[in-house]
């Protein structure tokens, strides 16, 4: 539990924390693979999301994909992945993500949808004098994006990986982060979904996480953790 005493500025995530798909991409391939019949338990499930939270965290993995396979290419290979994690053997995995990719492609057309418990914590936090930034692994900037969510006005910046070549895990896009909100390591929290990226990236660059984990994906995780964020404006009362 941290003190909110000594924060002044409190940093975000956005995919996955402030800005979420409805439904999930995971749902829907799930879905999709129970009906061609892959026998998917929640077990293989939570397996498959933590998995997939991963990949995307700058793994090597990716990293060698995103080298590898280009375009449709990529998502192809990353279908067999994520069969492979539901439980599904490699041989059957490599036959049915190319179908899968097709089915994902034209059939996932998710909502896009901003929690509005977050936007209330966010018109507190900004009220009470709380620097607030966001931090994403995306390539490019995204404060338009911001605009169109309705969120732009109560950030002070927004930084994307690409704009300082840094991708969380790594501490320098924190840093990079901290210099634009004007404060310490110690002076900061960061929230977000991603145990990988979000949390073991803020905590090597001193920062405070909180996990914002809604579906218990990480209950071994060391630090504070929310399921809602009401949980964190609670916590600054």
């Amino acid at each position: 539990m941290f003190s909110p005493k000594k924060i002044k500025a409190v940093l975000f995530d956005l995919d996955g924390t402030l800005r979420h798909h409805i439904p999930t991409g995971g749902d829907v391939f799930s879905a999709r693979a129970r009906e061609i019949g892959l026998r998917i338990s929640d077990e293989d499930e939570i397996r498959a999301e933590r998995w997939e939270h991963y990949y995307f965290a700058s793994s090597p993995e990716i990293k060698k994909d995103s080298e590898e396979f280009k375009d449709d290419a990529f998502w192809v290979n990353f279908g067999r992945r994520r069969l492979v994690a539901l439980g599904c053997n490699p041989k059957d995995a490599a036959e049915l993500s190319a179908s899968m990719s097709a089915y994902m492609r034209e059939h996932y057309k998710p909502e896009v949808h901003v929690p509005e418990d977050s936007r209330t914590l966010l018109s507190s936090l900004q009220q009470d004098g709380y620097i607030l930034g966001v931090i994403s692994n995306r390539d490019q900037p995204f404060h338009e994006e911001l605009k169109n969510l309705k969120l732009d006005t109560h950030f002070s910046f927004s930084l994307a990986g690409g704009e300082v070549n840094s991708f969380k895990p790594e501490p320098a896009i924190f840093e990079h982060g901290l210099k634009r909100a004007g404060v310490n390591a110690e002076e900061a929290i960061y929230v977000g979904d991603n145990y990988f990226a979000d949390i073991l990236g803020s905590l090597r660059a001193g920062l405070t996480p909180v996990l914002y984990d809604p579906n218990i994906l990480f209950p071994e995780a060391e630090c504070t953790v929310i399921k809602t964020f009401r949980e964190l404006h609670e916590m600054f009362k």
